[in-house]
């Protein structure tokens, strides 16, 4: 049953039911004469039938009084819902039908094999309809029985498969084909070039991949373009500069790389080029200027490099310009300010430098202008004032200085006002500078060195703002311009030199809208009200920072729908009030450095699913941590560290599996190694350092826990029994040194609804860590940063060897435990490691020559141990002094004062003693052996004399005593 329903369309236009006119009383009206209904003149047959967007819903099957109607010769269903209805099997009954349109009307399932019986087609379009599939029949069967097809569009059907070669069966009749969002995949065959009567082909949204075959430069009747995400590859052809009929090319989000090639300037009548998204590399062709009539030119997101050429200002038709995250990596040509037409222009992440020629003031007809992350430097050119249609402006994360032009006042149009951080410097009055910019809805100034002064009485800004960043401004008193400001989302003055309270009127603007207040870093010491309430009625996320101040008293209470609540670095005091288990929308919780005690609220592990981040270490809070984290629970950082907490780690933390970071170090807990945590699958940092941890470390409850643990610090506990060698066995992430990029553990906090340069920061997750022999502050905690630090126990036993396969570890610390035995030689496998302390323990044997292999060691600390023989020498070791070695009196060599037997070289009075009396014997039996007769009767019955004895120990024992120390060289390099 098919009925109407003027409610419902798939158009954006309303749905115009035709079939009202077919309900006429007459008795003999034609009903040829029917709104969408066409006849034969001459038999009276239906030969068309348009109901399209004509209101239609319900259900149809090849029962259906349509399918008597076998003269038809169009058939247009399309803007329908037919409620996931079959398309019949009777269609097959429409043998005459050369154009069938079912698009856009909900048809549901596989296309049915009777379709293929419609030979006389020339139009199908069965687009629009998401649930269709077409692979029994398949594509390759409807290129072989619908040969006369004209124009073909399954868009958004199923098909799942190659394009297939037989499509050369609809080379002399295709001029329009679109499959886009197929899901075809593989190669687009060469075949496609034989088309040459196609005028728009659209290949998009698939998953075709390799490269764009050289033939498609044959299609020389294409005016339209369409290969855009996909996986195509490699070159693009310069064949493709051949398609000059060619109106719009869209090949965005793909993986072409290399240059491109300069044929591009030969398509004189291309309109719209899209090559975003793609991996192009080298300069841009100078022929890209031979483009007359382009009117969008989108070349973002790629990795072109060099020069802009200037040729790009020959494009004086051009109406939309993305470079957008390129390398250009040059000064931007004045020959920029010659597009004339040009009505957005961004450039941002481009790497440019230089001034910003002045000639960009020519562009009078510019409504969009992005500039941010580039290094332009220099002072802003006053001729961006004379663009007068000017509505968005974003130049922050540049290096422009000197002042703020004045010229921006006269933009009167603009609504987006983003300077952020760059260098403008010199005093300005904000109220003037505003006082005629009376639509603008967005002002951010953060981070420059202005220093901004507002008037006290006066406000000149009759537009309500919705987005204000005024951070690191140099203000020193609330801006008055914002007491009328009842519609702001987001309102940033933080790192300023704000003193004294927070006036009332601040904690109630924008009671209605406030979505962001960030008074953070500032001199504020309280509120006006005693127990101060922040107020908001919208049911948006709201961030509330107050961090590093020197507020006192209470908590102050935030909205019930706050996602972030940051009040660190203050002087708080009391305690976590119960108003917080209602903020059941909350993300990040940080109360740190404050002076707040007493218990922590039992509903602190479950009173927010959302919560990603719980910071509430340097208080003084005791009593027992929350037992109850449910499941399912965001947790990504908890710090409780630096309080009084005491008892037991609550066993329902194994129910955050999205754990990274847990550090309970520094506190009272009282418990045993909680080794069920190694089944939390993402945990990176474990610190339980200084609490009252007890016996053994056991094994994980799985055969191999901790999957991800980059740093553990268990030190300063009572720890007994040997190092656990199978835990050393289990830390994979710990044994594949990172190759990597630079990046940092860190939860993301909401700034801002808005899209700005304020719109969101990156929290930093932070921890102190014993390193190098010192307590060291981390900021921020790297992906390169690995550390195992077991120091401050009471293990005994000897050092296992698996310790040796964390070959990415950098600081190992087991030092003032018990630990017996030598040092394993194969430390040496711990290639990265950059500190090694084993000091105060019960170490014996020799200190490994193999260490010297340690290239990265910068601290070495053996020292109170039982260790003997010589230190090594060489590489890092010549930089160890002393200390790294006292307290073990059977070591030597430097730099310690003892030295080694085999190091002590005897002085040459005390070699030729030797000599003497050594080889007395051998000098005169060398002598009788050397001449005979009444000299040897002679020289046996005389003292040698002087001459002699100077003669034997130059020529003889000289000889023997540059033997020896060859020998001795040859033994020190083999050891």
């Amino acid at each position: 049953m098919i009925n109407e329903n003027s409610s419902s369309s798939h158009r954006d236009d309303p749905c115009r039911p035709k079939s009202e006119s077919w309900m006429s009383e007459e008795e003999d009206v034609d009903c040829c004469s029917w709104d969408g209904v066409e006849c034969n003149k001459k038999t009276g047959h239906v030969t068309k039938l348009d109901l399209s967007n004509s209101c239609l819903f319900g259900t149809m099957n090849s029962s259906n009084t349509l399918f008597h109607l076998v003269h038809l010769k169009c058939l247009d269903l399309a803007y329908n819902d037919f409620r996931f209805s079959e398309i019949p099997f009777a269609i097959k009954n429409f043998s005459e039908l050369s154009y069938l349109n079912l698009s856009y009307s909900n048809f549901f399932g596989q296309i049915p094999f009777e379709i293929l019986q419609l030979s006389k087609l020339v139009s199908l379009d069965l687009s629009g309809t998401y649930n269709l599939e077409l692979q029994k029949p398949s594509l390759e069967n409807l290129f072989e029985k619908l040969g006369n097809l004209k124009s073909l569009d399954l868009g958004s059907v199923k098909i799942a498969s190659p394009i297939p070669h037989n499509l050369v069966n609809l080379s002399n009749s295709l001029t329009f084909l679109s499959l886009s969002q197929c899901l075809l995949r593989g190669k687009i065959p060469s075949s496609l070039g034989n088309l040459t009567k196609l005028v728009h082909l659209d290949l998009s949204s698939n998953k075709l991949s390799d490269k764009l075959p050289a033939t498609i430069g044959n299609l020389n009747s294409l005016e339209v373009l369409e290969l855009s995400i996909n996986e195509l590859s490699d070159k693009l052809p310069a064949s493709i500069g051949n398609l000059d009929s060619l109106e719009l090319l869209d090949l965005s989000s793909n993986k072409f790389s290399s240059e491109l090639p300069s044929s591009i300037g030969n398509l004189d009548s291309l309109e719209v080029l899209v090559l975003s998204s793609n991996k192009f590399s080298s300069e841009l062709p100078a022929s890209i200027g031979n483009l007359n009539f382009i009117d969008v030119l989108d070349l973002s997101s790629n990795g072109f490099s060099g020069e802009l050429p200037a040729t790009i200002g020959n494009l004086d038709s051009l109406e939309v310009l993305y470079l957008s995250s390129n390398k250009f990596s040059s000064e931007l040509p004045a020959s920029i300010g010659n597009l004339s037409s040009l009505k957005q222009l961004s450039l941002s992440r481009c790497a440019f430098w230089g001034k910003l020629p002045p000639s960009l003031g020519n562009l009078t007809q510019l409504r969009w202008l992005s500039l941010n992350f580039n290094n332009f430097a220099g002072e802003l050119p006053a001729s961006i004032g004379n663009i007068k249609p000017l509505e968005d402006l974003t130049v922050s994360r540049c290096s422009f200085s000197g002042q703020i032009p004045l010229s921006l006042s006269n933009l009167t149009r603009l609504t987006w006002l983003d300077l952020s951080y760059n260098n403008f410097g010199g005093t300005m009055e904000l109220d003037v500078f505003l006082s005629k910019l009376k639509d603008l809805d967005l002002l951010y100034l953060s981070s420059n060195k202005l220093s901004l002064l507002t008037k006290s009485t006066i406000n000149t800004i009759s537009k309500k703002l919705s987005y204000v960043g005024l951070r690191s401004c140099n203000i020193t008193e609330f801006p008055s311009f914002l007491k009328n400001q009842d519609q702001l989302l987001m309102l940033d003055l933080s790192s300023n030199r704000i003193k004294g309270k927070v006036p009332g009127w601040v904690m109630n603007i924008s009671v209605e809208s406030l979505t962001v207040l960030n008074l953070s870093f500032n001199f504020l010491t309280g509120f006006h009200d005693q127990y101060p309430i922040v107020h908001s009625r919208s049911d948006d996320a709201f961030t509330l920072d107050l961090r590093s101040n020197n507020l006192q008293g209470p908590l102050p209470v935030p909205p019930i729908h706050t996602f972030n609540y940051l009040v660190s670095n203050n002087s708080l005091t009391g305690e976590i009030p119960t108003w917080i288990c209602k903020l059941n929308s909350l993300m990040a919780l940080d109360l740190s450095y404050n002076n707040l005690s007493r218990n922590l609220p039992q509903c602190l592990g479950s009173f927010s699913r959302g919560l990603s981040i719980l910071q509430l270490s340097r208080n003084k809070f005791s009593g027992s941590i929350p037992q109850t984290f449910f499941n399912g629970s965001y947790l990504r950082m908890i710090d409780l560290s630096y309080n009084l907490l005491q008892g037991r780690i609550p066993r329902s933390l194994a129910n955050c599996t999205t754990l990274e970071f847990l550090n309970l170090g520094n506190n009272q807990i009282n418990d045993i190694f909680p080794s069920w945590l190694g089944t939390l699958p993402d945990l990176r940092v474990l610190i339980l350092r200084a609490n009252n941890f007890q016996c053994m470390i056991g094994k994980a409850k799985r055969a191999c826990g901790f999957p991800k643990l980059r740093v553990i610090d268990l030190s300063n506990n009572e720890f007994v029994g040997k190092l656990p060698s199978n835990f050393f066995q289990c830390l994979n992430t710990m044994k594949v040194v990172n190759k990597s990029e630079l990046s940092y553990m860190q939860g993301v906090v909401l700034n801002s609804v808005s899209t700005g340069s304020d719109g969101f920061y990156l929290y930093d997750y932070a921890l102190t860590l014993s390193n190098k022999g010192l307590m060291m502050a981390y900021g921020k905690i790297s992906n390169i940063l690995v550390a195992i630090i077991l120091s401050g126990n009471k293990f005994d036993g000897e050092i296992p060897t698996s310790i040796a396969n964390l070959r990415e570890v950098k600081n190992l610390n087991l030092s003032h435990n018990s630990l017996q035995g030598h040092i394993p030689s194969q430390l040496t496998n711990i290639t990265n490691l950059e500190s090694l302390d084993l000091s105060n323990n019960k170490l014996s044997g020799q200190i490994p020559q193999n260490l010297i292999e340690l290239t990265s060691l910068e601290v070495f600390n053996v020292s109170h141990n039982n260790l003997t023989g010589p230190i090594p020498q060489g590489n890092q070791f010549t930089t160890f002094d002393n200390s790294s070695f006292v307290g073990n009196l059977g070591l030597c060599g430097k730099p310690l004062s003892r030295k080694c037997e085999n190091d002590s070289k005897p002085n040459e009075n005390e070699d030729v003693s030797d000599s003497k009396s050594s080889f007395a014997l051998d000098w005169k039996m060398a002598l009788i052996g050397y001449s005979s007769g009444l000299i040897v009767g002679v020289i046996l019955g005389l003292n040698f004399s002087t001459g002699i004895q100077e003669w034997f120990e130059e020529k003889i024992l000289g000889r023997r005593s540059k033997r020896r120390r060859r020998k001795q060289r040859r033994r020190s390099r083999m050891e």
